[in-house]
């Protein structure tokens, strides 16, 4: 496409006077990117998302700013740095009061939306002169019904009820793949084929190959394939009422698989989100996957700048329409993402840039064993095992690894699994320098900060079991907090 018809392209995209298109945002609970068939996991039964991606965009590098639960989840529907959210980059904690959540400014402008399946999002009390803001949502609701505890059960039943005079926003959003694995209790093999085989699962090489393991991780991909289930059935739906042609479909996730070395983490198994757009009307080169960057913050001022609404100045991400009209545009350069307390004291930060992958860790004398429901698990128990035997591999001790290296640099592209450490490379000093650069920009502009009174831990690092605490007992200063991070609304580098 020339440059003259791809800015044509993108002023239909954004202008108000063309309509504006439907949004679903489907978001999976706890699934990493190449957990899915369209990422070349051959044991992956997602055939619903497959197609989406097949007829739409499939982003190959689409970055979490958390990969944990609300404080994810917090950063998407604000389009905020955790940090920047008030007490929301911990794990359960509110955001900020004043902040605007995009679907209350899409309802404000005649959108009907809806949030259906987990929430996990809530808001802090006002502060002296502040004014409550307006519901975000004119449905709230649980998704679940007898026999599906997924979260998914009442999706089409909320499109098919939606008023037909409104364009609409649904963040629909799964317990799939949350640890607990419902599915394998509420299983319909006429409905979603058989359970997956532990025998065809992929271990990654940081977990220990046996038969607990592969259980665990079959599990986990049941989950996965309820969920591509009833993104199929809303799909259908949408087919019925001639309405897919005009609806913006994104599928993602909030963080990692719940296994060790991948949720909470700043590497890819954690920070990395699977990201699939689907618009007949408004994607060109259908089928064609990107390699542009782009950060779940994007999110936000990307669906509202389609809506033809205005984006706030609260908001730190940039719209990624540009990549729906042209996979090779760039519009960010930096992705930067945190490691905030999730059950256990914490702080790390990374930058994204050009292949490459920084991260900086402020608590190394600490591991990163991953969340209490992965520690828990039989996979880390396994490994527990095998550590006291003393047959841990390098990728797999390094879930138990103290200290930890202070910085850690990775190319991504030749390192998929970010297994090996070029902080110390005399070849990559020059990158090293560079991103080291760009993340103290990004620190100084956004506010962030390491108070020494971080939050500490509040289970057991062995075995996953809660301590007997009170949450005063173990909850302190989150990031950013002593610099006034809420109010601050530059970006950093993008």
């Amino acid at each position: 496409m020339s440059l003259p018809r791809r800015l044509a392209f993108l002023l239909l995209l954004v202008s108000p006077a063309t309509a504006a298109p439907n949004v679903i945002l489907f978001i999976a609970d706890d699934v990493s990117w190449n957990d899915l068939g369209c990422y070349g996991n051959a044991a992956a039964r997602t055939p619903n998302i497959d197609k989406l991606a097949a007829a739409g965009r499939r982003f190959d590098e689409a970055i979490l700013v958390a990969s944990s639960c609300s404080p994810s989840r917090s950063s998407i529907i604000t389009g905020r740095y955790p940090h920047n959210n008030g007490s929301a980059s911990e794990l359960h904690q509110p955001i900020a009061a004043h902040l605007p959540w995009f679907p209350r400014l899409l309802r404000e402008a005649g959108w009907y939306t809806a949030l259906v399946g987990k929430h996990h999002m809530t808001s802090d009390k006002l502060a002296a002169g502040e004014q409550p803001q307006p519901a975000p949502f004119d449905l709230v609701d649980s998704g679940n019904a007898p026999g599906n505890k997924g979260g998914h059960a009442t999706w089409v039943k909320t499109v098919q009820q939606r008023p037909k005079d409104k364009p609409f926003f649904f963040w629909f959003a799964s317990l799939d793949a949350h640890r607990g694995w419902d599915a394998d209790k509420d299983w319909e093999e006429n409905l979603y084929g058989p359970k997956h085989d532990p025998a065809k699962v992929i271990v990654p090489p940081y977990l220990n190959d046996d038969a607990a393991t592969r259980d665990d991780l079959a599990s986990y991909h049941n989950e996965i394939t309820r969920f591509d289930y009833f993104i199929g059935r809303v799909i259908a739906e949408l087919e019925q009422q001639n309405a897919l042609d005009d609806t913006l479909i994104l599928v993602m996730a909030d963080n990692g698989r719940p296994f060790p070395r991948a949720k909470t983490r700043l590497h890819d198994s954690g920070m990395k989100t699977p990201f699939v757009a689907h618009w007949p009307k408004g994607i060109a080169k259908p089928g064609t996957a990107t390699q542009s960057l782009i950060s779940s913050i994007d999110i936000a001022p990307t669906v509202l700048s389609l809506a033809g609404v205005s984006v706030p100045p609260t908001m730190q991400g940039l719209s990624f329409a540009t990549i729906l009209a042209d996979p090779i545009a760039t519009p960010r350069k930096y992705a930067f993402s945190e490691h905030n307390w999730h059950d256990y004291e914490a702080h790390g930060r990374s930058v994204r840039s050009e292949g490459f992958l920084y991260i900086v860790n402020s608590r190394p004398n600490l591991a990163w064993q991953g969340p209490a429901d992965s520690v828990h698990s039989p996979s880390f128990q396994s490994l527990r095992a095998v550590r006291d035997a003393g047959k841990l591999t390098p990728a797999q001790a390094d879930v138990f690894l103290t200290p930890r290296p202070v910085a850690e640099l990775y190319r991504t592209d030749a390192d998929a699994l970010q297994l090996n450490n070029l902080i110390d490379d005399p070849n990559y000093a020059s990158v090293k320098a560079h991103l080291a650069k760009a993340m103290d920009e990004w620190t100084e502009a956004t506010g962030d900060s390491a108070p020494s009174d971080l939050s500490t831990d509040s289970f057991d690092r062995e075995t996953g079991d809660k301590l007997k605490l009170k949450e005063h007992d173990y909850r302190r200063t989150p990031a950013g907090w002593d610099k006034g991070a809420s109010h601050m609304n530059a970006p950093g580098p993008r």
